[in-house]
């Protein structure tokens, strides 16, 4: 069976989530405003499509939540998401999900987003999981650490475990993505297909022959 993979920030939705997620957690007083500064530098590296680097802010980010009860970071993480995430998904987002329902094929988030954001994104527009960071949970309590990642080449790794657990392959998937960190990925399977694309994937996109598309933005 065909499968069509999303991916999630400025592909399904038209803003990038974790950089919301961090004006929220400054307007609460929870991130130092020198933190913060030093997210939106590794925020506008993603937006160029540069990936080196990224796996390691994420770790340091993710260890500002050890100690949390992972219940209370999966209901801030609904909450974050129904006030500004839900209405962002864009118009041609919204289209593409019902063509690929109509068609019969079955439809999942590939994204380097948290489990609990992926989760609540999985529940409004009924997705499967084929990839997302998943924050490490023992005995209910975030760790701090990262059991698996999804960012750049791992996101492929990770939808390659998941492929196989699924039994489908990579040939039969349709990806869509804005950036140029999925390169690989968008490599691998059988109809890469770029949304809204970073510099470097625009590039990569007119080199490869890839189609591009315009989703539109959302209403809010």
């Amino acid at each position: 069976m065909a499968v069509a993979l999303f991916d999630f920030d400025k592909t399904l939705i038209d803003r990038n989530s974790g950089h919301l997620w961090l004006r929220a957690e400054v307007r609460a007083g929870r991130v130092r405003s020198v933190d913060a500064a030093w997210a939106v530098y590794w925020f506008l590296r993603y937006a160029l499509g540069m990936s080196d680097g990224l796996d390691q802010a994420f770790s340091q980010a993710v260890a500002t939540y050890a100690g949390m009860p992972a219940e209370e970071l999966e209901r801030r993480s609904r909450a974050f998401f129904a006030a500004e995430l839900v209405q962002r998904l864009r118009p041609g987002a919204e289209e593409a999900l019902r063509r690929h329902r109509a068609q019969g094929d079955r439809v999942a988030i590939a994204s380097s987003t948290t489990q609990f954001i992926a989760l609540a994104a999985m529940e409004a527009w009924d997705l499967e999981l084929a990839a997302c960071t998943e924050i490490e949970v023992v005995d209910g309590v975030i760790s701090g650490g990262i059991v698996s990642s999804a960012l750049g080449a791992h996101k492929t790794t990770r939808v390659e475990e998941w492929a196989r657990r699924e039994g489908v392959r990579l040939d039969e998937m349709t990806f869509y993505t804005d950036s140029a960190t999925d390169a690989d990925l968008l490599e691998r399977v059988g109809q890469p297909v770029v949304v809204h694309p970073d510099r470097r994937l625009r590039r990569l996109a007119r080199e490869r022959g890839w189609p591009v598309r315009d989703w539109g933005e959302s209403s809010s």
